[in-house]
């Protein structure tokens, strides 16, 4: 799938934003996500230090750090989502069912 995924970093963009996503890590509403300890993408439920803050959209894909792009989920998930939109997520995993039922 990395063949098709293209983007130009902006190091600008991506310093300020995640200077913005450590100061809202610290908010109340995203502390109380953290001691939920419910992963976003998966739904598992992990101890809160298990857990790391993510950018719906990749900053580096030009998202924002705001409240509505960012989630709290297992660092599996995070690792997995890498830079993809969730649209490129959703083809990924297609493509990944499909060629898992090629015999």
């Amino acid at each position: 799938m990395s063949d098709w995924v293209e983007f130009h970093r902006d190091e600008a963009h991506i310093r300020r934003e995640r200077a913005k996503a450590r100061e809202l890590r610290k908010t109340p509403y995203f502390q109380e996500q953290f001691r939920k300890g419910i992963c976003y993408y998966c739904k598992e439920k992990f101890p809160p230090e298990e857990l790391t803050l993510d950018h719906i959209v990749p900053v580096v894909r030009g998202g924002r750090s705001t409240r509505g792009n960012m989630v709290v989920c297992c660092r599996n998930c995070n690792a997995a989502k890498r830079c993809m939109t969730p649209a490129e997520q959703i083809l990924a995993e297609a493509e990944r069912k499909t060629a898992e039922q090629e015999p």
